[in-house]
C-alpha cells in the first residue's frame, strides 16, 4: 500500500488539494462579492496571504535572486490579473459558469507548454484533454449560455492564468515557492490600490466582524491553495496538471449541494465521470520496464 502511495505523482495530488481548497475559496468569494467590490476583496485577499508568506520567508531565511526578477514580475503580474478577472466574473455571473470559464486555462497552459517549453503531448494527455472538456460541456451544458463581455473577460483570465502557470516552470529552479506566491500577491496588492483611484473600484470601511472573519479565512485557504498549486507545477508537467485541475469543478458542485443547491443532473453527474476518468488518464504513471 505505502509502496503504491509512493508511485503516485506528488503533483497530481498537490493540485487536487489546490482544486479542494480553490473550490471552498471560490464559495466564500462569492458570498463576500454581495457585501464588497471585487477590487476589494482581490486586495485583501492578498495583503493578508504577503503577510503570513513574508513571515515564513524571514522565518526561513531565504535569500532572493535578482537575475530573474523580471520573470517574477510576469509571474505575479499574470496571475493578478487572472485573480481581479475571477473575482469579478465571481461577483457578476453564476458561480459554476465563472468556475468554468476559468478552467479554460488547462487549454491555454498545454498550449504555452508546447510553444514555449517544447514539452511534447502524449497521446493519454491529449485524449484526457478532450475526456475533460468534454465532461465540462455535460456539467455546464453552455449551449445556451448567452455570451456576455464578463464571459469574454473570464475566458481572457483564464489565459492570464496559464501564463502564469507557465512563467513557474521557468523560475521553479530559481526561486522557493514562497517567493514565487509573494510575487503573485505583491502585485496583486499593488493593482487594487491604483485602481482604487479610478471608477473601476470602490473601498469602503466595513464594520460587520463576520465579514472580516471571512476574509481572513479566505486568505489562508487561497494561500494554501496557491502553495499547493505553485508546488504541482513544479513537480509535475504543466499539460498533466492543467487536466487535474479540472477536478475543482466537482469540488465546486459538491460544496454548492452542501450550501443548498439541487442535486446534480444526470449530465452533470456523467460531466464529473468523464473528469475523473480524464485526471485517472493523465496521471497514470507509465511503468519502467
Amino acid at each position: 500500500m505505502q509502496e503504491k502511495f509512493k508511485s503516485i505523482d506528488k503533483g497530481v495530488l498537490f493540485m487536487l488539494l489546490s482544486a479542494l481548497l480553490g473550490a471552498v475559496n471560490g464559495a466564500i468569494a462569492k458570498y463576500l462579492s454581495f457585501h464588497m467590490d471585487p477590487m476589494e476583496i482581490v486586495f485583501y485577499r492578498n495583503l493578508l496571504g504577503a503577510m503570513m508568506v513574508i513571515f515564513s520567508i524571514k522565518k526561513s531565511h531565504i535569500k532572493i535572486d535578482t537575475s530573474k526578477l523580471h520573470l517574477l514580475f510576469l509571474r505575479g503580474l499574470f496571475g493578478s490579473l487572472a485573480m481581479i478577472l475571477f473575482f469579478f466574473t465571481i461577483a457578476t455571473i453564476p458561480l459554476g459558469e465563472a468556475v468554468v470559464l476559468n478552467k479554460t486555462s488547462p487549454f491555454f497552459v498545454t498550449i504555452l507548454a508546447y510553444y514555449l517549453m517544447k514539452e511534447s503531448i502524449s497521446f493519454n494527455t491529449f485524449i484526457a484533454l478532450i475526456i475533460g472538456f468534454l465532461g465540462i460541456i455535460f456539467i455546464m451544458k453552455p449551449f445556451g449560455i448567452e455570451i456576455s463581455y464578463e464571459h469574454i473577460l473570464g475566458v481572457l483570465g483564464g489565459f492570464f492564468a496559464a501564463a502564469a502557470y507557465a512563467t513557474i516552470k521557468k523560475i521553479k529552479d530559481i526561486y522557493d515557492a514562497r517567493v514565487i506566491m509573494l510575487s503573485f500577491m505583491g502585485v496583486g496588492v499593488i493593482i487594487p490600490v491604483i485602481l482604487s483611484f479610478t471608477p473601476y473600484a470602490h473601498f469602503k470601511v466595513h464594520a460587520d466582524y463576520f465579514i472580516w472573519i471571512l476574509v481572513l479565512l479566505m486568505a489562508v485557504i487561497s494561500t494554501g491553495s496557491q502553495w499547493f498549486l505553485t508546488r504541482a507545477y513544479s513537480l509535475s508537467k504543466a499539460s498533466i496538471i492543467g487536466v487535474v485541475s479540472y477536478t475543482n469543478i466537482p469540488f465546486a458542485i459538491g460544496f454548492g449541494v452542501l450550501l443548498g443547491d439541487m442535486i446534480p443532473d444526470i449530465y452533470t453527474l456523467i460531466g464529473i465521470i468523464l473528469i475523473v476518468i480524464g485526471g485517472i488518464l493523465v496521471s497514470r504513471k507509465k511503468k519502467v520496464s
